[in-house]
């Protein structure tokens, strides 16, 4: 299982048009594939700094996902609300896997 944290620098002045497409999300990253944590936008602190977390079990599904993603009406649409609202500045994907067992809580 791979961890992907996408880390996004955002226009702090359009955080509701970054909170909306993370929302958009919800709905359409499940339906293609991944098994998504969710979406965090800023709150205190660093104002431009915002996260979407979701899992694939490996490189290969994270591919034939991202291909899924892209032709889904629903992540078309989020994708081009982005484009036209300029509210990503920067957008940088990490996969990681789980090393340490899990705490116990």
């Amino acid at each position: 299982m791979l961890t992907c944290i996408i880390r996004y620098q955002i226009d702090p002045t359009k955080h509701d048009k970054f909170e909306q497409y993370a929302r958009n999300w919800n709905e359409a990253i499940p339906r293609c594939g991944a098994d998504l944590v969710g979406y965090f936008a800023p709150h205190e602190g660093s104002t431009t700094l915002a996260y979407g977390i979701y899992h694939v079990a490996s490189l290969a599904d994270y591919e034939a996902y991202r291909a899924r993603l892209a032709a889904d009406p629903l992540g078309q649409e989020n994708y081009e609300f982005a484009r036209r609202e300029k509210f990503l500045l920067r957008e940088d994907r990490t996969f990681l896997r789980l090393v340490s067992a899990r705490a116990e809580r």
